[in-house]
């Protein structure tokens, strides 16, 4: 679920999978197939018109703010800032 927000999600992932990695042959291998296509990514992004990272930054956040109302944590926030009554940030499996 951490994968696409900016920073713990990779960090995690590739965290356990050097841990394992020490250990297990099939981690390592995981590993590095992870690691080429995550840098894969990373290239082919950088190569890409301005609008294109934009588009994918833009799809990030809503992934990522999508994922925070299912799970509740928008509505938490608003209760903590006093919009109590703002119930179209309530995550519908509340």
């Amino acid at each position: 679920m951490l994968i696409p927000y900016p920073g713990p999600g990779w960090l995690i992932v590739f965290a356990g999978l050097g841990i394992l990695a020490s250990e297990f042959e099939w981690a390592r291998r995981t590993l590095h197939w992870f690691r080429a296509r995550y840098d894969s990514w990373n290239d082919w992004l950088s190569r890409q018109h301005w609008s294109v990272r934009v588009l994918t930054f833009v799809a990030t956040t809503l992934l990522v703010l999508v994922t925070l109302w299912l799970v509740g944590a928008l509505s938490t926030i608003a209760d903590w800032l006093g919009f109590e009554d703002w119930t179209w940030v309530k995550s519908p499996f509340a």
